[in-house]
């Protein structure tokens, strides 16, 4: 007679956060987004002040877009071949050094200063996002990688309710050249955290893989973009994109002129898009081990566009800012779904040696379709009117999600690539 076998005990799956190393990259993000968050507010308000002229200020947010797109071939070879914890320690450190002409800004003939240092932000934004998305799965276990994902994440959504409100106010009582102060503290602070992240565990140099990689390398986001599993998420982040773009400058419009709100409603409704992100964000940073990843990203693409769909054409019922609080509170926890799961089918698509053109591909869609949607939208908003574009803004969403819906689940890998 046989003995019947018992199954072995089943290891509870746990948050990223339990890992002391993502722990403390969580922590460096917190710091270095509500650094971030000071400058995201003071920046375009100082060049508006200085220019008095919306086209300035638009100006400011297109050159943003331009180092991912000019410097993606180079982005690519950086983060495939060097440690990607010193590629983001020297992104910081260059912002940190990028900040200080800003003590020199006094009147509208130093705004060429602020341009500068806009680009040059954005320039070791462009290296230090695809670094650290890159070495994010090597420091937790691949089931774990949601959860560190969504994380991350949240600490944009903290990092603007927290830095946010300070940055105004620093601006406001003291001036562009505290508020550049305080950012350069946040970075040293958080350079040092980084700087105390494990070195990843050396691969084996085989010949084969040693070919690989320098054929890899040597073609970067082409090499990335030939790999289905890896095309699929950017084609849906480039459709989103050019929805993104087109919010960012017909959303004051929407406030203003078509629910008829105030500058204070504004920066009500800009805010409470934090609300869902950050209870979403906490709840997948727990539960985010336990959940699929595709199913979660194809629920929060659907999700988000329904959300956005039913609150534009909301405006044909009622003009109420409570009830728009309330909807653009709700749409930020679907697209933490949506964002956290496109990163994660990245991540696992991409060997780790080519991990960082695959992300460098990822900014390169998200510029570009962000500059379509900027320069769309501040082309026609006059001519086409601000509730017609927004329909195609959601149009734009619904492309995305049915792009979702209809390749991701036949090109994205079940498991992350060792």
């Amino acid at each position: 007679m046989s003995t019947p076998t018992t199954a072995p005990p089943r290891v509870p799956v746990r948050s990223a956060l339990t890992v002391p190393a993502f722990r403390r990259l969580w922590v460096a993000g917190i710091v270095s987004d509500a650094g971030d968050w000071l400058m995201f507010i003071a920046l375009p308000l100082v060049v508006l002040q200085l220019s008095g002229s919306a086209l300035g200020t638009s100006l400011a947010f297109l050159l943003e877009l331009i180092p991912p797109v000019v410097l993606s071939p180079l982005i690519a070879r950086v983060v495939d071949r060097l440690p990607r914890k010193h590629v983001m320690a020297v992104a910081m450190a260059a912002q940190a050094v990028a900040l200080l002409p800003l003590l020199a800004v006094r009147d509208g003939s130093d705004v060429h200063l602020v341009y500068a240092v806009i680009v040059a932000h954005a320039t070791c934004a462009a290296f230090f996002e695809p670094a650290k998305n890159s070495l994010l799965p090597t420091l937790v276990a691949p089931e774990q990688v949601t959860s560190a994902n969504a994380l991350v994440g949240l600490n944009n959504d903290l990092g603007r309710l927290i830095g946010g409100p300070i940055g105004g106010v620093l601006l406001a009582v003291s001036g562009i050249g505290v508020v550049a102060l305080v950012d350069i503290g946040t970075y040293v602070v958080a350079v040092a955290l980084v700087l105390t992240l494990p070195a990843p565990p050396k691969r084996q140099h085989t010949r084969r893989n040693r070919r690989d990689t320098r054929h890899a390398t040597r073609r970067g986001i082409a090499s990335a973009l030939a790999d289905p599993a890896i095309r699929g998420p950017v084609v849906v982040v480039l459709a989103a994109a050019v929805a993104q773009g087109l919010f960012v400058v017909l959303f004051v419009f929407f406030v203003t002129d078509v629910v008829r709100g105030s500058s204070t409603d504004v920066g009500l409704l800009r805010g409470v898009q934090a609300i869902g992100a950050i209870l979403a964000g906490t709840v997948l940073g727990v539960l985010g081990a336990r959940l699929d990843v595709l199913r979660l990203t194809l629920v929060g693409a659907v999700t988000f566009t329904v959300l956005t769909a039913v609150t534009w054409n909301l405006a044909f019922v009622t003009h109420a800012v409570p009830v728009y609080a309330v909807l653009f509170a709700a749409m930020g926890a679907p697209a933490v779904l949506m964002g956290a799961g496109l990163t994660s089918l990245l991540q696992r698509a991409a060997r780790d040696d080519t991990r960082g053109s695959a992300f460098a591909a990822l900014g390169l869609a998200q510029a570009v379709g962000q500059a379509i949607g900027l320069v769309a939208a501040g082309l026609l908003q006059d001519h086409v009117g601000t509730l017609p574009l927004l329909e195609v803004q959601a149009g734009a969403y619904a492309l995305a999600a049915v792009l979702a819906v209809v390749i991701l689940p036949r090109w994205s890998r079940p498991a992350l690539p060792r």
